[in-house]
């Protein structure tokens, strides 16, 4: 049985999460001129479920049974069509549309969270999302022109939303494999079966693009890439963020997932020299404020591995 120390700790894994996916902003700016989206993306989770199934291999865990696998192919269903439709999405959209609607996933997350599971959206929850969303959407309005949101491809909109909601389907229906299996067997084996759906996938890309694997670039800065998708953004980030669905329902989890372009704010300035809005600040204060609230609502709460 986990401490109140440990429980709370790992209650906050998933912003952790938030902010290595924060830094695919910086890397998606090398990636997706180098490699096609769903073939980096197919690069990105076979790396990362290969990482993630060697720390299981080390620890002696022991595979899933035929009865277990049909959950993690599920599971790696909806991981094949996040990464795909985020990817192909994002390729196609600019920063403004794809920050926007990124952030839509903790709103999905909730909805789903209280029709599939009936977890309670309490007051406090609700007000705690809302200062995040506000927080967030300051900090966007001061990084890029929101007037350029309505306009641009509607394919590009289209599958961003998909893979908004997508990602909560994962989140929401993880839950119980997780409080099952536990973070890093859930995260592992839905990863792992993901792969061949988008090799599969990466195969018809690059057929359509003309393409051969041979074809793709190997310099520093692809092979940079694929290393930080793949092992950070993916193998443990995807842990962390089910390392929190351990502790707190899936709607609470989400509330961290507001932190994530904050993160990729912060980041574009450090490193390519991006200039911060004026609203950074003040956006950012409110998007952790929110957090807070969402979080502390939880903290005393039973728990569920005990």
């Amino acid at each position: 049985m986990s401490t109140g120390l440990d429980r709370y700790v790992f209650a906050l894994a998933p912003l952790a999460a938030a902010a290595l996916w924060g830094g695919m902003y910086v890397v998606s700016k090398w990636g997706f001129a180098l490699i096609p989206p769903v073939t980096l993306g197919f690069l990105r989770v076979a790396l990362g479920a290969a990482a993630l199934w060697l720390v299981v291999a080390g620890r002696g865990g022991a595979a899933p049974t035929r009865a277990e696998w049909p959950t993690f192919v599920a599971l790696g269903g909806w991981v094949t069509l996040t990464v795909a439709t985020q990817f192909v999405g994002t390729g196609l959209t600019n920063a403004s549309q794809g920050s926007l609607l990124t952030v839509l996933t903790p709103v999905f997350t909730v909805a789903l969270g209280a029709l599939v599971l009936g977890e309670r959206v309490t007051a406090t929850k609700a007000a705690g999302m809302a200062v995040a969303g506000v927080g967030t959407a300051v900090v966007l309005a001061g990084q890029y022109d929101l007037a350029s949101v309505a306009g641009g491809n509607l394919l590009g909109v289209t599958l961003l939303l998909v893979g908004s909601a997508a990602w909560a389907a994962y989140t929401v229906w993880g839950l119980r494999a997780v409080r099952r299996y536990g973070a890093l067997r859930a995260a592992t084996y839905s990863s792992l079966a993901s792969v061949p759906m988008l090799g599969a996938l990466a195969v018809g890309e690059l057929w359509y693009l003309g393409r051969s694997p041979a074809e793709l670039p190997l310099t520093v800065e692809s092979v940079s890439a694929v290393l930080y998708l793949g092992l950070a953004a993916t193998a443990a980030a995807w842990y962390l963020w089910y390392k929190g669905l351990e502790y707190v329902p899936a709607g609470t989890v989400a509330a961290f997932f507001f932190a994530q372009p904050a993160v990729g704010a912060a980041l574009g300035a450090g490193l390519l020299g991006e200039a911060l809005g004026p609203g950074f600040l003040v956006g950012g204060a409110l998007m952790a404020a929110g957090i807070w609230i969402v979080s502390v609502e939880r903290a005393d709460a039973p728990d569920p591995t005990g």
